[in-house]
């Protein structure tokens, strides 16, 4: 037999050796694609799984304390505050809390007593106050309001008087600062309205350091943390209040990252949600990488 014969025949016996290769080559690859398909989806479901469960942990394990602080803020942006609210004014006379406010309004809780952030936080204001170019009792007024059902208007009027003494523009400033202070169930309804939490202990407060900012319409619009205020800050959140413009503040970015904690009764890092956080978004970034990446085309070459 010779050479051609002989490889007639064994194509005879081995017909897919050529004529289904072609077909076979093709199913492989396609074998391949599916498996290596099969392989990412699974990893990526995995790592969704794993960030997914590891958030909601660090959700379960501090959920809600973030929402609702026993000592804090909680945000009320573009509600409106009640109408039944009772203050007692520098004239001793009962006022409606809402029936003052006909332009931009910064509402401070505070106790006049307080040996602690209230002072700093009320000089503060009077500080921004008298850097600001906008006119107190015409562009806005602050509105400082004891929550301490006890106090009485003359000590306030004595806390008006003292931080009147550390600014320039006393006359001015004295039109648009008014004080106040209230009964019992007022002081709940306020408080509760803007979210202002504190808690008594002893014959003093636990409290946070914050002003309310409200539209001449009622509506809160924004809130200023800490006890030192920027003027830019300060004249924005007064030009957004007086469009009835609410804005977050960065507390809300601060409470996803942060979470009381009721042992050590302090806030804390939250590294688990962070984490869970950043591990979802790489996989979904990654995911995203495999599915818009062009295909590198292989060049097969058969001999």
């Amino acid at each position: 037999m010779d050479q051609v014969q002989g490889n007639r025949l064994i194509q005879k016996k081995n017909p897919d050796n050529q004529a289904n290769f072609p077909i076979k080559k093709s199913n492989v690859i396609a074998n391949d694609i599916l498996k290596m398909i099969g392989n990412k989806f699974f990893f990526l479901l995995s790592v969704f799984t794993l960030s997914f469960g590891t958030i909601s942990y660090g959700q379960q394990a501090f959920d809600d304390k973030t929402k609702d602080p026993e000592i804090g803020v909680v945000e009320h942006l573009d509600e409106f505050l009640p109408t039944d609210i009772y203050l007692i004014d520098e004239n001793n006379q009962r006022v409606v809390l809402t029936d003052i406010i006909d332009k931009p309004t910064i509402i401070n809780w505070v106790y006049y007593r307080c040996p602690g952030i209230c002072s700093p936080l009320m000089e503060g204001l009077a500080n921004v106050m008298n850097a600001s170019d906008l006119v107190a009792g015409v562009d806005y007024q602050v509105l400082t309001i004891s929550f301490d059902p006890s106090e009485t208007i003359d000590l306030g009027i004595r806390k008006k008087t003292n931080y009147l003494n550390l600014v320039d523009k006393k006359e001015e400033i004295s039109k648009g600062w008014h004080f106040f202070t209230s009964d019992s169930v007022s002081i709940v309804k306020g408080t509760n309205a803007t979210g202002f939490k504190y808690k008594r202990t002893g014959n003093d407060f636990l409290h946070a350091a914050s002003v309310t900012v409200v539209s001449p319409k009622g509506k809160i619009t924004r809130y200023l943390n800490g006890i030192y205020f920027q003027p830019f800050d300060f004249k924005m959140a007064i030009i957004e209040a007086s469009k009835g413009m609410s804005a977050p503040t960065i507390n809300k970015i601060m409470q996803y990252c942060f979470s009381y904690d009721p042992v050590g009764q302090a806030y804390v890092l939250n590294v688990t949600k962070i984490s869970g956080t950043l591990i979802l978004f790489v996989a979904l970034l990654f995911f995203m990488v495999l599915i818009f990446k062009p295909k590198r085309k292989k060049l097969n070459k058969h001999i």
